[in-house]
């Protein structure tokens, strides 16, 4: 398992948001007016932050979680084979849109597929291979979970 990218690059990325948020709500320049005159306008900049900046963090965040790319695809939760492998996909392929109370977040998303059954899943899902955190494998190749 390893992570998607590195803690400098989810820093540097999130800097960025952040500064051009912070420039527009709070121009550097004094001859800029201040954007919204009333508290209620105050709070939809604060929507608006929230809007912008949290997706971005909770992409990073994502991405830096050492279980966000797995190394191999684990059991396959249909016919409890270990002949699983993951599925070659190009970046695009493998983002998946997630609608969170902050707005859309896009995630990396791994495919794995097993050789016996031919049917495809994801190696993160709960009680499956690697991203199981050392949850118990029973001779049979079935997670040991209820």
């Amino acid at each position: 398992m390893s992570a998607l990218t590195d803690r400098q690059k989810a820093r540097e990325r999130l800097s960025q948001v952040f500064q051009s948020i912070l420039d527009k709500m709070v121009p550097a320049d004094e001859s800029v007016p201040l954007p919204g005159k009333k508290f209620v306008e105050w709070e939809d900049l604060a929507d608006e932050v929230d809007r912008t900046l949290v997706p971005v963090f909770l992409e990073e965040r994502a991405a830096l979680e050492a279980s966000a790319q797995a190394d191999c695809g684990g059991i396959c939760p249909h016919c409890a084979s270990d002949r699983v492998y993951l599925i070659k996909q190009d970046d695009r392929a493998g983002q998946v849109e997630v609608i969170t109370p902050h707005g859309p977040v896009v995630l990396h998303k791994q495919r794995c597929r097993c050789r016996p059954c031919g049917r495809s899943f994801s190696p993160s899902r709960a009680g499956l291979g690697p991203a199981d955190r050392g949850g118990f494998v029973a001779q049979s190749g079935v997670p040991d979970r209820p």
